[in-house]
């Protein structure tokens, strides 16, 4: 007896156990009537989480494992803030063709998406269409804003079933928000939609920003507002230090970053630049110290050490990439090795390019002013197949000179893809042995150039 009264109290233990444990996912339902696209797209926010979410006869259902906070829901060319939280059920109703009028939100967790409608709602109206709100006069449209900040931040008070933890976060996101629109309307805004060339800030305009913390890691992933405030105070800080000249232009955004205090933001902001500025620095052993130092997210560490470990085969004195048979605009082909015995100087262009065409004239004075030395000057187009007759013309109409050839695949072709090309005008410097001299060398218009050119002794 003693016994069964012993299985039955585990047994109840056990199924009051298991009734406690904890949901970790949300459910999200919804019927879009005249959806021509087969999946909806769901990103998180912080851009920690990304789903494509099937769509058949226009209804979807999927459970999100992911951590609670708002989403952003891509709907063919519409999207709206979602909210969702563990244990929530929030279904979408909506027609595709009148997507913002027919949207319906409703279901267990609804309550803080319907906020998120009727705030854009709200404010979509107090602003008006266009831009004409930011032609307004300092103190109207300073008042303009206030009230919608004040409106939202009563209307949030009100709200039930939302959590005390959004509310908190929203609550500073609406002040972040207010202020991002005072710095817009002040930094550039005003003067271009009031067409006003003179315009300044009044002494006292950005006086509410005083003292605003721009080192929050949480609001920096929760508020775009507050992302777009912290940004735009970095980038003064880029822009500052470029102005100075100290600092080659690749390495400038990584070495302000670096300084950041809140690791989150640093992480974030030094990893998005880092993607596109190592292509462009001509240190790029310089840049990943700096970066490598700094970040402390490993998947990110592992992008970046990645592609740092394909630039080290770019390194001075390793073998250059070669590329064989391409088309000559003089007829016939021509390899690299064919160039062996000279320096090669390389210009990477198009037809299309704007900064290229800019450095013909320099690129043909110097081409005039090394004429019979021991160099070769090799200009190899990325122009795709469909502009080669454009490709034959320029040549002939602005009178290239040097060795002028066109990449087999345009921008995929294998000798790019090896020089990690990702942007142009790329000039690249080979020894006469067909070593790399320099990857990323000066452009034409850069004495330093002909500086290079002298040490070479060419």
């Amino acid at each position: 007896m003693k016994n069964t009264i012993l299985s039955l109290g585990l047994l109840l233990g056990f199924i009051g156990c298991s009734k406690k444990a904890p949901v970790d996912y949300a459910i999200l339902t919804g019927k879009i009537e005249n959806l021509d696209a087969k999946e909806i797209i769901l990103v998180k926010s912080d851009q920690s989480f990304k789903k494509e979410i099937p769509v058949v006869n226009g209804v979807f259902s999927d459970t999100i494992k992911a951590n609670p906070g708002l989403y952003l829901l891509s709907v063919g060319e519409h999207t709206r803030k979602v909210y969702l939280d563990n244990g929530s059920h929030v279904n979408l109703i909506t027609d595709a063709k009148d997507f913002n009028n027919s949207l319906k939100i409703s279901g267990k967790g609804a309550e803080t998406s319907n906020y998120m409608l009727y705030k854009n709602k709200m404010i979509s109206e107090r602003k008006g269409k266009g831009m004409d709100i930011y032609t307004l006069e300092e103190p109207d449209f300073k008042s303009k804003f206030k009230e919608i900040h004040q409106t939202l931040d009563a209307k949030l008070d009100t709200c039930q079933g939302i959590s005390s933890e959004f509310k908190t976060l929203e609550k500073r996101n609406l002040n972040y928000e207010y202020l991002n629109e005072l710095e817009r309307y002040a930094g550039g805004y005003h003067r271009q939609w009031a067409k006003k060339r003179g315009y300044k800030p009044s002494e006292d305009f950005l006086a509410e920003l005083e003292g605003v913390d721009l080192d929050n890691g949480v609001d920096f992933q929760f508020s775009s507002a507050y992302k777009e405030m912290v940004n735009r105070h970095y980038n003064k800080q880029i822009y500052a230090l470029g102005r100075a000249g100290t600092l080659e232009y690749g390495l400038q955004a990584v070495t302000v970053y670096a300084t950041i205090p809140n690791q989150t933001i640093k992480n974030e902001l030094i990893f998005k630049k880092a993607e596109y500025d190592l292509y462009q620095t001509k240190d790029f052993e310089k840049f990943y110290e700096l970066f490598i130092n700094a970040s402390t997210n490993e998947e990110n560490n592992a992008k970046i050490t990645k592609i740092y470990n394909e630039f080290k085969k770019l390194n001075k004195g390793q073998p250059s990439p070669k590329f064989t048979n391409y088309e000559k605009h003089s007829g016939g082909t021509i390899s690299l090795d064919d160039l062996k015995g000279k320096y090669i100087y390389i210009d990477v262009w198009a037809t299309w390019c704007v900064p290229c065409i800019k450095e013909i004239p320099d690129l043909k004075r110097i081409e005039k002013a090394y004429h019979g030395k021991n160099i070769s000057f090799l200009s190899i187009s990325v122009d795709k197949s469909k502009d080669h007759d454009k490709w034959k013309k320029m040549v002939v109409d602005k009178d290239l000179g040097g060795i002028q050839v066109i990449a087999d695949n345009g921008f995929k072709s294998q000798f790019i893809s090896d020089y990690i090309i990702k942007s142009i005008p790329r000039f690249i410097l080979i020894d006469p042995n067909g070593a790399i001299v320099n990857q990323n060398a000066p452009k034409p218009s850069d004495p330093k150039l002909i500086n290079l050119f002298n040490e070479l002794g060419i």
